[in-house]
């Protein structure tokens, strides 16, 4: 037996209305915010990916899936996020020429090779929103606010914000600079990974999970929590947090967090869950005002996250499959269909017997499937009236008109 690959997962039965509910709720949340649709390709030009994630990430490291399309050298990546694809789409279709701010959203599969474990599969969905166009701090309001509204349509609690600003390229480099000099002296006590970061990108160090290195962090916290942007940034962030108490959003500034991609700058955020142990982030995103002019094209000021659906599908509360509006309950299979396509066209959700099976058998299909039993049976096609069973009182009714069935 041919069985779906490690890291993948069929859904479909019950776990299926959940994620529908998720990407509805995504559709209205974000397009009452302003935000389009986009899709993408799922796989692109593999520079893509290089240029702009970033030769240091354990995505571009470990994690793609590349290969040579067929009859070509050229290298081709399943997407492993999305924010580079929107960004080349957004720089192809000129884009920049419109009045900002851009603003879409997007709901689709990527794909990363890494360990699967609860929450986190090789193929895997992420809903997310990018705006470009806006430098302002207003628009990192907007985009975290979103993500805020879009979570608690959801119904989700237990929910913190995490916040912290990377600063600007000038700030960052500074920054990294301490960073890798106060560490120099362990770098022999820190894991295989983070002496890779110490000569990419120190600031990842900052976000490794290994109990080692966060032993080492410990002892260089002055640098770690030095005070270090400059002015233009901190009134950038010092503007976003006042946002963000104006709108009742609460949050916790931790200088540890750097995300997990280079393409940041300025505001980064996280919304963590009390209720998923240590994979606990639902949410990332941040600022990235240097992507568009790294993948060719204007310099153009960018923010946007992205949200792990597999983590919000083990947050919420299980979604039922709707109910019918009616089960045709009938023997007489050529008068059932046709009924049904009628009901159907004007939008009623219908179902009826295709297995000839007993009227008693039919009549228990439709009380675990629909609201109503439409009985149609020999007395009420030669009467020409519908016998209506209310499934939840058990009442049964008289219909002589077909548009009260509507």
């Amino acid at each position: 037996m041919i069985k779906a690959k490690r890291g993948t997962k069929d859904i479909f039965k019950d776990e299926i209305y959940s994620w529908q509910w998720i990407e509805d709720a995504a559709k209205e949340t974000f397009q009452n915010a302003g935000f389009a649709e986009i899709k993408t390709p799922i796989f692109e030009a593999t520079e893509l990916f290089n240029r702009g994630v970033g030769d240091s990430t354990d995505i571009i490291n470990k994690e793609m899936y590349t290969f040579c399309a067929p009859k070509s050298d050229e290298s081709i990546t399943l997407r492993p996020e999305n924010t580079a694809s929107v960004v080349r789409a957004y720089i192809e279709h000129n884009m920049q020429r419109m009045s900002p701010p851009s603003k879409f959203w997007y709901f689709g599969p990527m794909f990363r090779y890494e360990r699967p474990q609860a929450g986190r599969q090789r193929q895997f969905y992420q809903a997310g929103v990018e705006m470009f166009g806006v430098k302002e701090p207003l628009a990192d309001a907007e985009v975290i606010l979103c993500a805020v509204d879009f979570l608690d349509k959801l119904g989700l609690s237990n929910l913190e914000v995490e916040l912290n600003s990377l600063g600007c390229n000038e700030c960052k480099s500074e920054y990294r600079n301490s960073i890798k000099e106060a560490i120099r002296p362990y770098l022999d006590e820190m894991c295989d990974d983070c002496k890779v970061r110490f000569e990419k990108n120190p600031l990842r160090i900052l976000d490794c999970k290994n109990d080692e290195c966060k032993k080492v962090l410990e002892k260089i916290n002055d640098v770690i929590y030095k005070d270090y942007i400059c002015d233009n940034c901190k009134e950038h962030y010092e503007k976003l947090k006042s946002y963000l108490d104006d709108l009742n959003i609460k949050y916790i500034e931790n200088k540890l967090l750097v995300r997990g991609l280079d393409y940041y700058t300025r505001t980064v955020f996280e919304i963590k869950s009390t209720s998923l142990g240590s994979q606990s982030a639902v949410c990332g995103g941040g600022r990235y005002d240097n992507l568009v002019e790294t993948l060719g094209g204007m310099p153009t000021p960018a923010v946007g996250f992205a949200m792990g659906v597999e983590r919000l599908c083990a947050l919420i509360e299980k979604k039922q499959a709707p109910m019918l509006d009616y089960y045709i309950v009938s023997t007489k299979p050529n008068e059932a269909i046709k009924l049904a396509q009628k009901l159907r066209k004007e939008g009623k959700k219908v179902e009826f017997d295709l297995a000839n099976k007993k009227f008693t058998k039919q009549l228990e299909k439709a009380s675990k499937t629909a609201n109503c039993a439409l009985i149609l049976d020999e007395e009420e096609i030669q009467g020409n009236f519908y016998s209506v069973k209310d499934l939840k009182t058990s009442e049964q009714y008289r219909i002589d008109n077909f548009k009260e069935l509507l």
